[in-house]
């Protein structure tokens, strides 16, 4: 991969979203942050990059727009929500869990919830990988990013 094949540019097509909680809110711009900081991003096709993606949710599909940094379109591909409820589900129980143990939980729990919590994360994550595999390369640490906005985009506190 070319050091041209990265995101630069993120946006989230919140539409309907009203409001989220502090933590939520956190995780997004920290995902965004690092996303952009670090990533490889190398969709399927004869693409030059860099990329300015839009991420989405249209009639239960999650939808990928990438575009060229003139935010001209070069490739739109979707994935069915479906296939990220139950992960997205239990992931934001253990967040939850998590974000009440920090405030009151010896330090061995907090970290025994944390490991689920980031396990979970890798899961959604590896998933998210294997379903755009063929429609995009992306290394680990990209794609737990993408994960995390998933999530975002699913949030409704």
């Amino acid at each position: 991969m070319s050091d041209n094949q990265k995101i630069v540019n993120v946006v989230l097509d919140e539409k309907g979203v009203l409001r989220r909680n502090a933590e939520i809110e956190h995780e997004r711009a920290v995902a965004i942050y690092d996303l952009l900081e670090d990533n490889r991003f190398s969709p399927a096709g004869d693409f030059d990059g860099p990329y300015s993606l839009h991420i989405g949710i249209l009639d239960n599909r999650l939808v990928f727009d990438v575009r060229n940094m003139a935010e001209e379109p070069l490739t739109k591909f979707t994935l069915p929500v479906i296939s990220f409820k139950t992960i997205i589900r239990d992931y934001f129980t253990i967040c939850g869990s998590y974000f009440e143990a920090i405030k009151t939980k010896t330090r061995s729990q907090i970290e025994a919830i944390d490991m689920g919590r980031r396990g979970l994360h890798n899961e959604g994550a590896e998933r998210l990988r294997s379903l755009l595999e063929e429609k995009v390369e992306v290394d680990n640490d990209t794609a737990r990013r993408l994960f995390t906005l998933v999530c975002v985009l699913h949030a409704k506190g």
